[in-house]
C-alpha cells in the first residue's frame, strides 16, 4: 500500500512539472520579448550613469609614547590642568577620526573650500577640459544662483545639513584594527576633485588636531604656572616643572611636525579607472529580473486560466 502511494505521489509530481514546462513553452516568446526589452532598457540605464572616480589614502597614525606615574594629589592636579600622561598615540587617532565625520567639522571645511555647487549640483564630469557638468535646473552657472525648487523652511540655496549629508555619502574613512592604518577615500564625478578633497581632508584634520592640542597646552601651562607661584613645597614645584616640560615637548611637536595626527603613507592620486557604476553587472540584472517577471508572469496566466 505504502509504495503504490509513493508511485502516485512520483507521477502526481512528474505530471506538474511538464505541466509547468508547457506553460512556459507556450509563453515562451512572450518571455524571449519581455526579457529582451528589459536587456535594452538596462543596456540604455548602464550608458547613462556617470562614471565616478575614487581618490584614496593610506594614513598611519602618529603616535606618541609618554607615560609619568603621578601621586595622589599631583595627578588630580595634572587632571586639572588638563594635561594626559597616558600613552596618548591611538587615543588621539580616534578622536581625530571621530573629529574627521563630525558635522562641526566637515561643516566648516564645506564651507571653507565652497563645495556646495561640486557637492549638490553637479551630475557629471568632462574629460576634455577637466570641468564639471552642473545641473542647470537645481544651480544657473551663468548668473551663479541658485534655481532649485525648496519647501520652506528649504531655500534654494543648499544649507550646509544637506550639503554635509550629501558629502559624507561620497568621503569613506575606516581603520584596520589589527594594523591601526587609515584608508579616506573620496568618491566624485570628477577625479581630479577627488584627488584634492583627499588630500585636503588630510591636511584639515591634521591641523585641526594640532590647533587643539596648542590650545590645550597653552592653557595647561598658564595654569601650572599659576599653582607654581602658589605653592613652597620643593617636590610640588618639581613635579609641576615636569609638567610644563611634557606641555612644552607638546607645543613644540605641534610647531614642527605638519603631519600631526596622520601621517601619510600612500597619498592620494588622480585615479584613470572608474570606480562605478558596474555597467555589465546592472546589464546581467536587466537582464535575469526581464526573465524572472516574465515567467513568473507566464505562469500566473495559464493557471489563472486553467
Amino acid at each position: 500500500m505504502t509504495e503504490n502511494v509513493q508511485h502516485t505521489q512520483a507521477a502526481d509530481d512528474e505530471i506538474d512539472l511538464r505541466e509547468l514546462f508547457a506553460a512556459i513553452w507556450q509563453g515562451k516568446w512572450i518571455i524571449a520579448g519581455t526579457t529582451f526589452v528589459f536587456a535594452v532598457l538596462s543596456v540604455f540605464y548602464a550608458i547613462s550613469l556617470p562614471n565616478i572616480y575614487s581618490s584614496e589614502a593610506l594614513l598611519s597614525p602618529v603616535t606618541e609614547n609618554s607615560s609619568m606615574a603621578l601621586p595622589g594629589q599631583l595627578g588630580g592636579l595634572a587632571a586639572l590642568a588638563g594635561v594626559n600622561l597616558r600613552g596618548r598615540g591611538n587615543d588621539k587617532s580616534a578622536l581625530a577620526l571621530e573629529v574627521l565625520k563630525s558635522r562641526d567639522f566637515m561643516g566648516r571645511f564645506i564651507e571653507k573650500y565652497d563645495l556646495f555647487v561640486p557637492v549638490m549640483a553637479a551630475k557629471g564630469w568632462n574629460r576634455a577640459d577637466d570641468s564639471l557638468v552642473i545641473n542647470n535646473k537645481l544651480f544657473d552657472a551663468d548668473t551663479g544662483e541658485w534655481v532649485r525648487k525648496a519647501i520652506p523652511p528649504m531655500t534654494p540655496q543648499p544649507s550646509i545639513q544637506q550639503t554635509y549629508a550629501k558629502f559624507m555619502r561620497l568621503v569613506s574613512v575606516s581603520q584596520d584594527k589589527n594594523t591601526g592604518m587609515v584608508r579616506l577615500s573620496v568618491q566624485h564625478f570628477s577625479p581630479s576633485l577627488a584627488k584634492i578633497w583627499a588630500e585636503k581632508l588630510v591636511l584639515e584634520i591634521n591641523e585641526e588636531m594640532r590647533n587643539r592640542d596648542l590650545s590645550e597646552a597653552q592653557r595647561s601651562i598658564s595654569y601650572l604656572n599659576e599653582q607654581i607661584s602658589q605653592t613652597n613645597l620643593a617636590d610640588a614645584k618639581a613635579m609641576l616643572f615636569s609638567l610644563i616640560e611634557e606641555q612644552t615637548k607638546t607645543l613644540m611637536l605641534a610647531n614642527v611636525r605638519s603631519e600631526y595626527v596622520f601621517k601619510t603613507i600612500d597619498p592620494a592620486v588622480v585615479s584613470e579607472r572608474k570606480a562605478k557604476p558596474a555597467r555589465a553587472l546592472i546589464c546581467v540584472l536587466g537582464v535575469m529580473l526581464g526573465g524572472m517577471l516574465s515567467v513568473l508572469f507566464v505562469l500566473i496566466r495559464y493557471f489563472s486560466k486553467k
